[in-house]
């Protein structure tokens, strides 16, 4: 018997990297899962390769009425929605004397947009059970993870929009926990240090995705690769396995008390400034 029986989780980015492992793990523990990426074939794979039940929701999340298209394959599936993991987002890095509008306003609406469009779809879905229940006198927690980034907590050169992005996550993050409290519903956020993904991977020719017909370079100079025994106290970077295991913690029964709060998974990793 899994935690998370009859739970239904949607978790955006979920073909690969950090999204996949956290697909993987809450369907370990019982969750029925909503399978969504950029690109709807892999998301496809995804789900067909994972353990337990899953549906698939493939396409852009920063298109007008896909946000409430995701949401209602979980209504149409399972008639209910428990967990919400915002995970989906990628990187354009460049200093700032160099960035143009478009890769600013990109990071701002895959990293705050399209998280806070989310649930604000889910929100019938999730507060009028929690209205019901609380008039019964029962108390049933679900949870929202929103995944931010030290990035957006610390900064980090040559990522201002997505610094800017992930930042925003973290104010909506606590906005919405002063205002769903009530209902039971934990809102929580995910601060990331340096996770082994794509998008630390080499920055090389092969390491690119396809937005709308652009090709988006992704990862880091070889140069910063190295440097991370000395950044991290843990000696290495992590896993995507070891960094969903904080997402599902806040997924999990052991955090109905945790609410409002980010949650580093770092490692310990050192760079930064902090007030």
């Amino acid at each position: 018997m899994g935690v998370l029986d009859d739970k239904v989780a949607i978790v955006t980015g979920s073909a690969r990297g950090i999204g996949r492992a956290t697909a993987e793990l809450l369907s370990e523990h019982g969750a029925k899962l909503i399978i969504n990426d950029l690109d709807a074939d892999l998301a496809a794979q995804a789900a067909s390769e994972i353990a337990g039940e899953t549906a698939v929701y493939g396409g852009d999340l920063t298109k007008a009425g896909a946000p409430e298209a995701l949401i209602q394959t979980a209504i149409d599936a399972w008639g209910k929605i428990d967990i919400i993991v915002n995970n989906a987002g990628y990187t354009i890095d460049a200093p700032v004397h160099k960035m143009s509008d478009e890769a600013y306003q990109r990071m701002l609406d895959i990293h705050t947009i399209v998280p806070f469009r989310v649930v604000r779809a889910a929100a019938p879905h999730l507060r009028e059970p929690a209205k019901q229940e609380r008039e019964a006198g029962v108390e049933v927690f679900r949870k929202i993870v929103n995944v931010s980034s030290i990035s957006g907590t610390m900064g980090n050169a040559g990522q201002a929009n997505y610094a800017s992005g992930k930042s925003a996550v973290v104010g909506l993050t606590k906005t919405l926990a002063k205002e769903w409290g009530q209902f039971k519903i934990n809102v929580n956020a995910v601060a990331f240090g340096w996770i082994e993904t794509r998008l630390t991977a080499s920055k090389d020719a092969s390491n690119t995705m396809e937005i709308e017909g652009e090709t988006v370079q992704l990862g880091i100079p070889d140069q910063m690769r190295t440097m991370a025994p000395m950044l991290i106290p843990i000696g290495r970077p992590g896993t995507p396995e070891e960094a969903a295991g904080g997402v599902f913690f806040l997924c999990s029964p052991w955090s109905n008390f945790v609410h409002g709060q980010v949650l580093n998974i770092t490692g310990g990793q050192l760079t930064g400034m902090m007030s």
